[in-house]
């Protein structure tokens, strides 16, 4: 328990102290939204370019650590679709549900397998995100055309988003460094790690600026499913699907640990420039940011 807690507490003592900085407006209001930016942009891709381009990547078990978390990716979207059949659920609120069912928390999930397996299962989350992210994308988009008619696919957008995702390019970037076996300079090397030392940190208090009580009051019965399809469902189907694919030790409780993570603040933005339930969508955000903490202190003893 004492290692459950050393984990859990230092991670959601950011995210919290995110909330009350932007509670107190400290240092000011159009502070959080630039820093969260820059962390986006800048302090994320430094962490992931250090980190993988001189990791050792054992690529047979990456390979079936990706599979599985795309696999339980589908199997979750699909569980989803079948509930609707029977609930009804209003078209914008389902596109809410989905996107609080399978995304997830980046800066969280890198947070909390740093703590626990440190570089070499940060490597490993990193590989993950690296596919995840564009499959993600493809699954909540595809949700939004087939159920609001606003979201309408197009590969060539599709394509120039992902072009345009830093957290992917410094994937991409990192893993040709090391396979390539290119030489960074010494002084590049040093600015990277400085500047990686301080991604998880800010990034996590930008999770706590993210969060909105306010919307809470008018929670409805969808806020429910998405969180327990998030928190409980998924974990429990990505367990699963990782012991079939014989996956072991670390890997799969790096696979677990990423299907119990929460879903992700961008949710927000997309259901805002799609046409789905907004404050529903800040509801699942705030609500499964919140009740992780308690579902990963029932996961990570038996990881």
């Amino acid at each position: 328990m004492e290692h459950v807690i050393n984990t859990l507490i230092p991670i959601f003592s950011l995210i919290l102290l995110g909330y009350f900085f932007k509670y107190i407006k400290f240092p000011s209001i159009d502070f959080w939204p630039l820093a969260d930016k820059f962390t986006y942009y800048v302090l994320m891709p430094s962490l992931l370019v250090y980190k993988l381009s001189n990791a050792k990547v054992d690529l047979d078990n990456t390979l079936g650590l990706v599979a599985v978390s795309l696999i339980s990716i589908v199997v979750v979207l699909a569980t989803l679709v079948v509930l609707n059949f029977f609930f009804r659920f209003e078209n914008r609120a389902f596109t809410s549900i989905v996107q609080g069912g399978i995304r997830f928390n980046s800066y969280v999930f890198l947070a909390f397998v740093d703590s626990v397996y440190g570089d070499k299962g940060l490597v490993f989350a990193a590989i993950v995100m690296a596919f995840v992210i564009p499959f993600i994308n493809v699954m909540c988009i595809s949700t939004f055309a087939i159920y609001t008619q606003k979201g309408n696919f197009s590969f060539v957008s599709f394509f120039k988003t992902i072009l345009k995702n830093p957290l992917i390019l410094a994937c991409l970037l990192g893993g040709l460094i090391n396979y390539s076996d290119i030489a960074i300079p010494l002084v590049l090397f040093k600015s990277l790690s400085l500047l990686s030392q301080s991604a998880l940190p800010i990034g996590l208090l930008s999770v706590g600026v993210g969060l909105e009580f306010k919307y809470l009051k008018s929670a409805k019965s969808e806020l429910i499913v998405s969180t327990f399809a998030k928190l409980l469902y998924f974990p429990v189907v990505i367990y699963g699907v990782g012991i079939l694919f014989g996956l072991h030790g670390m890997m799969l409780s790096i696979a677990v640990i990423f299907g119990a993570m929460p879903t992700a603040v961008s949710g927000y933005i997309l259901a805002r420039e799609l046409g789905g339930d907004v404050s529903l969508m800040a509801s699942i955000i705030t609500l499964q940011t919140l009740a992780c903490m308690g579902s990963l202190f029932l996961i990570v003893p038996i990881l």
